[in-house]
């Protein structure tokens, strides 16, 4: 995964113990996946709730 081997994954999860601590990488990842699941949605299916620069510019007038 991303030309990173299993050492060097190791050494990034045990720096990331030692940084956010046993109780938050859960939190962590959870966050992280809610946030690309909804990043993936909008990609995939686009709507309209965010604003154009016309219609703020039609709202105005």
């Amino acid at each position: 995964m991303f030309g990173l081997g299993w050492t060097e994954m190791a050494v990034i999860g045990v720096v990331a113990l030692l940084v956010f601590g046993p109780k938050k990488i859960p939190e962590l990842g959870s966050a992280l996946g809610k946030t690309l699941r909804g990043f993936k949605d909008e990609l995939n299916n686009p709507n309209s709730e965010v604003p154009t620069q016309d219609d703020d510019i039609d709202e105005k007038k």
